[in-house]
C-alpha cells in the first residue's frame, strides 16, 4: 500500500504560522484543487483530530480517518468517516486488508511525524506557497534526517510550486 504525505508549506518550510491555523487561510486555489484531486485518487485521507476540526467535516468522495487518543468522542459514518487511536502501522494494515490501495496523509505535524518515524511514507507532495512566516508549525519534528529523491516539479499556478519526492 502506498502512503503519501501531502502538505502545503510556506517558502520557509512551515505548514502553519500558528497552531490551529487553517491552511485555506493562506494557500492558493491551485493547492486546494491539487489536494482534492490527489486525495480522491488515493481514496483514503488520514489526519489528526486538530486538522479534522479545522476542516470541520468529512471529505466528500473519500474515506476520512481521524487519528485521536479518544476515538469514542467522534461519530463514525460508514464509508465516509472513522475515528481511531490505532498506531500508524495498524492503520495501514487495517486499510490494506479492506482493499484500499493507498493513503494520503493530510496532517498535521504530529501525524506526519508518526508516519515518517514508522517508515511508512513512500512519497511526499509539497505545495510551496509564496509566503514567508518566519516562525510557525514545522512539517514534522523529531524525525531525523530522511533523504528524498525528486520525482517531479510542477507549477500549479503563477506562484505555487508542487514538489513531488520519493523517500
Amino acid at each position: 500500500m502506498k502512503v503519501a504525505l501531502i502538505a502545503a508549506v510556506s517558502a520557509d518550510g512551515y505548514i502553519a504560522q500558528t497552531p490551529g491555523q487553517r491552511s485555506m487561510d493562506w494557500t492558493s486555489r491551485e493547492d486546494a484543487a491539487f489536494f482534492i484531486e490527489k486525495t480522491r485518487e488515493f481514496g483514503v485521507v488520514v489526519m489528526g483530530r486538530k486538522t479534522f476540526e479545522t476542516i470541520g467535516r468529512p471529505l466528500a468522495g473519500r474515506l476520512t480517518v481521524v487519528m485521536t487518543s479518544r476515538p469514542d468522542h467522534g461519530r463514525n459514518i460508514h464509508g465516509l468517516l472513522e475515528y481511531t487511536s490505532d498506531a500508524p502501522g495498524a492503520i495501514v494494515e487495517n486499510l490494506a486488508s479492506r482493499g484500499f490501495g493507498g493513503i494520503a496523509l493530510a496532517g498535521g505535524a504530529k501525524i506526519y511525524g508518526e508516519f515518517l518515524r514508522a517508515g511508512l511514507v513512500d512519497e511526499v507532495y509539497l505545495t510551496v506557497e509564496p509566503v514567508l512566516f518566519g516562525e510557525g508549525v514545522r512539517l514534522a519534528d523529531g524525525i531525523g534526517r530522511m533523504d528524498m529523491a525528486l520525482i517531479e516539479t510542477r507549477m500549479l499556478g503563477a506562484s505555487t510550486v508542487l514538489l513531488h519526492y520519493r523517500l
